[in-house]
């Protein structure tokens, strides 16, 4: 099975969401406003779906100002734009949603990603996916194994690590995470690796302690590789919904995020979840995953991902 049909498995139960209480997408756009009842039950869907009120409202002014057409298209359109960060909607709607400026950019700025977020949303099986993903596309990487605070993670790690021929760089069980990443920095400095994936802690005893944590292990990065973690990718699991979406705020005015990426999505119905993330952070979403296999998780496509949510194909180029 593609990538492509996977999503569009992935995101049934969201699609059903919208259409199954949208009602009729196929009518033109003048006709639909003629209706409150269609407007109004798209707006429910919309809000059901976890897209938010307020991007909803302007997702359905996009539409009202629409030139005519298809209400499917027209909605289509006003959603890719919600989906991307401010300043790439300006060059989608100047291109035209071109599909060269489509896909999300996930060539990292530097050589160090910081990966973070709670407990429980897969980061460290994440990280594995994304060590495969780049080295698939001829990049040296490495993993460094920071997060000390839960036990099996080390070995989790350690064991995806052996399984892909990924240097793992480990420390002891309950120990400072923030030294595992100083070595990992270091080693991956002087061995001339492409890229090193660091793993973090998802829970400490209470968030202060976490995010400060998560601040130590930032700083140190930078004393060991000055101008590194140029990445700080939040790791988050669609299911939370909105709960993760306020996890995500604390994440990111503590450790400032420079992507998202969105795991499970094919467990939710609230896939519209990454409007508000993109919204609300005003990062971009890099990478999206709708199930357990390495090839589940594929850098996200703002075009891709809404035709894959109607069921549309995809035009080819």
């Amino acid at each position: 099975m593609s990538w492509l049909e996977r999503l569009r498995d992935g995101l049934g139960k969201t699609r059903q969401q919208i259409s199954g209480t949208a009602g009729s997408l196929g009518q033109e756009v003048q006709e639909a406003f003629t209706r409150l009842d269609t407007i109004e039950d798209l707006e429910y869907a919309l809000i059901a779906a976890d897209v938010g009120r307020a991007a909803t409202q302007e997702i359905i002014e996009d539409i009202r100002k629409s030139e005519g057409g298809n209400l499917q298209d027209a909605l289509m359109r006003a959603l890719t734009l919600q989906l991307e960060p401010n300043a790439r909607r300006a060059e989608f709607r100047k291109l035209g949603f071109a599909p060269d400026v489509a896909r999300s950019k996930v060539e990292p700025k530097g050589h160090v990603i910081m990966v973070i977020g709670v407990n429980g949303v897969g980061k460290t099986t994440t990280i594995a996916k994304l060590g495969q993903y780049y080295m698939t596309r001829g990049k040296s990487v490495m993993f460094a194994a920071g997060d000390t605070f839960r036990a099996a993670a080390g070995t989790q790690l350690g064991v995806w690590g052996e399984r892909l021929g990924i240097s793992v760089i480990q420390g002891s069980d309950g120990g400072d995470p923030a030294a595992v990443a100083f070595d990992g920095a270091s080693a991956r400095k002087s061995r001339g690796t492409d890229l090193l994936l660091v793993d973090t802690a998802g829970r400490l005893h209470n968030k202060h302690n976490l995010m400060e944590e998560l601040k130590k292990v930032q700083r140190v990065i930078a004393k060991a590789d000055p101008g590194e973690p140029a990445e700080v990718w939040l790791v988050l699991d669609a299911v939370t919904g909105q709960n993760g979406l306020q996890q995500a705020k604390k994440f990111h005015e503590s450790t400032p995020l420079t992507g998202v990426i969105v795991t499970k999505l094919d467990g939710t119905a609230k896939g519209g979840i990454l409007v508000p993330i993109v919204r609300e952070l005003g990062v971009p979403i890099k990478f999206i995953g709708v199930g357990e296999q390495p090839g589940d998780l594929q850098p996200f496509d703002s075009q891709e991902f809404v035709r894959a949510l109607f069921n549309v194909d995809i035009p080819k180029s």
